[in-house]
């Protein structure tokens, strides 16, 4: 008879589960160190259990807040807005991005701009000769005018 010995193991299957809630261990040491485990705590440890439940969030709804009273005691006074860090050029930002946009725009060069910006505003120079710590950009305009461009070890134009 093959049913009535397996018929504990069905009538387990069959039976509704039910919803369990873990019992956390909350072990603290002598130097305060918390730890949570559902092992155990050590032998040194003060050892304080916790019912671990967590409701689903359809079960029970969130509680209400009370409503906020316009008090000026409550209310902070606005503060001034401190900037922690900014855009670094690399050349220590003299110039903003729309004077350097007026500078390119109207080819012109000033202290503050890269060497990229430079060659936007001027195009390729016609030669380059180095130093020990500039760079200059020499050009030829137009009518036989030219114009020297002086960057330093950063890339940037001097002032």
């Amino acid at each position: 008879m093959l049913f009535p010995r397996h018929l504990p193991l069905l009538l387990a299957l069959c039976l509704p589960f039910p919803a369990l809630a873990a019992i956390v261990h909350r072990c603290e040491s002598g130097n305060g160190h918390i730890t949570f485990t559902t092992l155990g705590c050590a032998p040194d440890e003060t050892l304080r259990a916790q019912r671990a439940h967590n409701p689903a969030s359809a079960s029970r709804p969130a509680p209400a807040k009370p409503p906020r009273t316009a008090s000026s005691a409550t209310t902070p006074a606005p503060r001034e807005l401190t900037v922690v860090g900014e855009h670094d050029d690399g050349c220590a930002n003299l110039l903003s991005a729309q004077e350097k946009r007026q500078a390119i725009i109207n080819q012109q060069v000033r202290p503050g701009m890269s060497r990229l910006e430079v060659e936007s505003a001027l195009g390729r120079p016609d030669r380059i000769s180095t130093t020990n710590t500039a760079t200059r950009y020499h050009y030829h305009l137009k009518r036989g005018r030219s114009s020297l461009v002086v960057l330093d070890e950063k890339g940037c134009v001097k002032r």
